[in-house]
């Protein structure tokens, strides 16, 4: 399936609720499952990810299947180690090719047993659950955040609790203090002193949690104010003080002409005209952002370089590949080291405008939401297998027709 993008009048000014945010959502349901609570979170993520994880964790059986839920996987990998039973952990095709190996070691050495049911390394796994011993256990910080996360809200339901520490460079950093945050939320106070992080053996207290709007999603707003000046959208459910690292998309898009206010009524995104000529900005903590900014970029005509994007390989889809593939059909020349950088010096080929241009998705969500903005730029934009966005914003394509992006599916 795909969708032929058009655009179409919109209103001057727009109203969009946000979805949920689904990496707050996980980790309140683990922490809700940690915690025994019978309180249902509200705002819940009705996201692909946190159904995942909310079927696994109100099943009746011992094998689950994940499907390309990332956060789900890792997450329930730690969760299942300390449940006691024998447990089967799959996904889709491309979750086994996303590598495990360094949460399934470090759990390992806690005491878990975990197998690998296909390839070393990577899903689907078989756990036998059991009680864990804690201790001291030392990670590369430049791994998965998501490893790191999964092993901290485990950590004070095992024995003796954990000291983690982290060596080299420390990547998505936001990410680890959110979960620390939420932790806390939860009755369990934990201490990070340089590279080293100690959780205590302590019982998780229940409490009524409410989920925040998706700064993430919000990502895709910024970029249409920026390519269309002729609108104004105000975003719903945002906090301004907010535990998501991905809110620094409101500093990163000033540069680039759209100004943000924050009111009773929402979150305003404006256009204000400003363009620099160049933007260069290091990702490590907020990669999920890359891709917008790419696309955004390029369709302003601004030079850039971002680096800070080794986690961007190991994602739904080889993150910076794809976007060098996607970003050429419209005519710009990417390039990259391969590992962790991604540049663009303004070199264009001429397209044919009249053609339609497809853009592939990747089965990675991201893709096709960075993308489709795209539609006020060039006209006969097709994306490809669009509903991917249900992994984390079901209801964008029906939010950016309110903005006068309109899709005919085929």
């Amino acid at each position: 399936m795909h969708y032929q993008l058009n655009t179409t009048t919109s209103a001057d000014h727009i109203q969009i609720q946000l979805p949920s945010s689904k990496s707050i959502s996980n980790r309140l349901l683990l922490l809700n499952a940690l915690s025994y609570s019978p309180y249902e979170i509200k705002n819940l993520s009705d996201s692909d990810d946190t159904k995942a994880m909310l079927g696994v964790l109100n099943s009746n059986t011992n094998s689950f299947d994940v499907g390309a839920a990332g956060t789900s996987m890792r997450f329930l990998t730690a969760f299942l180690s300390k449940i006691v039973g024998e447990w089967t952990l799959t996904g889709s095709e491309r979750m086994k090719q996303r590598p495990i190996k360094t949460l399934v070691d470090a759990l390992n050495k806690l005491g878990a047993k975990i197998e690998y049911i296909e390839k070393e390394g990577y899903p689907p796994l078989r756990i036998f659950g059991s009680n864990l011993e804690g201790g001291e256990l030392e990670l590369p910080g430049n791994v998965s955040s998501q490893y790191i996360s999964a092993l901290l809200m485990v950590a004070p339901t095992i024995e003796n609790g954990l000291k983690l520490t982290l060596t080299g460079e420390i990547i998505s950093r936001p990410y680890l203090e959110m979960t620390l945050a939420l932790m806390k939320d939860f009755g369990v106070t934990s201490h990070w002193k340089g590279n080293v992080i100690t959780v205590p053996e302590a019982p998780y207290q229940p409490k009524v949690v409410t989920a925040e709007s998706d700064w993430s999603a919000a990502s895709y707003w910024y970029e249409m104010v920026a390519l269309n000046p002729a609108i104004e959208v105000t975003l719903k459910g945002l906090k301004k003080i907010s535990l998501q690292g991905d809110s620094q998309v409101q500093h990163m898009f000033d540069k680039l002409g759209v100004k943000t206010k924050f009111s009773q009524k929402g979150t305003t995104l404006t256009n204000t005209g400003k363009k620099p000529g160049r933007f260069n900005y290091n990702f490590i903590n907020e990669p999920d952002l890359a891709q917008t900014l790419a696309v955004t970029c390029c369709l302003m005509d601004i030079p850039f370089h971002f680096t800070g994007l080794q986690t961007l390989k190991i994602k739904e889809t080889d993150r910076i590949n794809a976007l060098i593939n996607e970003l050429k059909k419209l005519g710009y020349q990417l390039s990259s080291n391969d590992t962790d950088d991604l540049k663009w010096d303004g070199e264009r080929t001429v397209i044919e405008q009249e053609a339609a241009i497809t853009i592939d998705t990747y089965k990675d969500h991201r893709m096709a939401m960075a993308f489709a903005p795209a539609a006020f730029k060039y006209a006969n934009l097709v994306i490809n297998d669009p509903m991917v966005v249900t992994k984390s914003y079901p209801n964008y394509w029906e939010d950016i027709a309110l903005a006068g992006i309109s899709f005919i599916e085929g």
